[in-house]
């Protein structure tokens, strides 16, 4: 093993030691003790590598919106001449899915998005900047096809759905109440309701209260 590998063999046992760490306790109970002494790695090596606990976190932070990104960019190919609706829901999903495969990037996503460290906040914006990117791209080529409502902006639909992302998962949790869901199909369906909720309200519309269907 050359030097260069050794180093990056060293790199990486780190990082899979602070994603284990921060994607189980989060930000705020992990400490760089804990990492070194509950996974064997000495400080000197850690410190070698990484100058503290907020150089860890970001580390974690930039490769799970990587890797949400790449999963995301593989999967939106699939949505191509889908109804809208569904389109809308699946992706939503994608992005739950990748995190049921990955529960410890699922902890680190949500606390660098929904509760980040003050401190750390302007690092993760700027990390998140390219998976936003695509997503408001999406959202964009969505909005172009869909007739919205009369008094609607395409740049607040845009950010609406773009708030909505961020705190999906969580109002998914809170739908199904004590009634968790079992798997990924009942997520989904779960999602769908929330969704046709989201996009189509809970109140009858005045021309469509007759029929019981969708304002189209």
């Amino acid at each position: 093993m050359t030097q260069k590998e050794r180093q990056e063999h060293s790199k990486e046992m780190i990082y899979q030691a602070a994603l284990e760490e921060f994607g189980t306790y989060g930000y705020d109970k992990v400490n760089m003790e804990r990492i070194c002494g509950s996974h064997g790695i000495s400080k000197g090596m850690m410190y070698h590598y990484y100058s503290g606990k907020d150089d860890l976190f970001l580390l974690c932070v930039r490769r799970t919106f990587e890797e949400l990104k790449a999963h995301v960019e593989r999967d939106m190919a699939a949505l191509e001449g889908q109804d809208t609706p569904e389109v809308i829901k699946d992706f939503f999903m994608i992005r739950e899915y990748y995190f049921q495969l990955h529960p410890k990037q699922k902890m680190i996503f949500e606390c660098a998005v929904l509760r980040p460290p003050k401190h750390l906040t302007e690092q993760i914006q700027a990390l998140r900047g390219p998976i936003r990117r695509l997503n408001q791209d999406f959202m964009e080529q969505l909005v172009k096809r869909i007739p919205l409502r009369a008094g609607l902006t395409p740049e607040a639909v845009i950010r609406y759905m773009e708030s909505l992302e961020s705190y999906f998962q969580n109002i998914l949790v809170h739908y199904r109440g004590e009634e968790p869901a079992r798997d990924f199909h009942t997520m989904l369906e779960s999602a769908g309701e929330i969704l046709d909720m989201v996009l189509f309200g809970i109140l009858p519309q005045p021309d469509s209260a007759s029929s019981g269907r969708r304002p189209s």
